[in-house]
């Protein structure tokens, strides 16, 4: 089996697609292997499922010119690899969508007036259930706590 894989390997480099079609069952439990084993060490609420991480890997190792694979445990280390690198990939987008990706850069003139016109919305409604108004203690004490007296 580990010549059929290496043999099949070298076809695909050369540029044979039946190759790649041969190939793909013939690694693809052991690539689901490794992609489990991978995100076993990932935080428990990961995206990414073992399914989803091998069909990137197939993505990428399809789309670039693959590098000289030597046998089969060549092939698994770039394999691999390219586990590890969508794995850092995916936690760089997510650690970017935490700190702010995408949200628009405000000058400190805009953001002060943003600022003011959040506050004063907070001020009027302050101003308009502090009123002298007949409003249901209930009610107020749900938008202003501590205010059931």
């Amino acid at each position: 089996m580990s010549s059929d894989v290496t043999q099949l390997l070298v076809q695909w480099i050369k540029g044979n697609r039946s190759a790649l079609d041969q190939l793909t069952p013939l690694v693809y439990d052991e690539l689901h292997r490794r992609a489990r084993n991978y995100l076993r060490h990932e935080r428990p609420d990961h995206t990414l499922q073992p399914t989803a991480l091998i069909h990137e890997v197939y993505l990428r190792l399809v789309g670039e010119k693959l590098p000289e694979c030597q046998n089969r445990a060549h092939f698994f280390a770039i394999a691999s690899r390219a586990i590890r690198q969508i794995l850092v990939d995916h936690a760089r987008r997510r650690g970017a969508s935490k700190r702010g990706d995408g949200v628009a850069d405000l000058s400190l003139e805009e953001a002060l007036v943003l600022a003011k016109s959040e506050n004063s919305d907070l001020l009027a409604l302050n101003e308009a259930l502090s009123d002298e108004r007949p409003v249901s203690r209930r009610r107020s004490s749900i938008v202003l706590p501590g205010r059931n007296r």
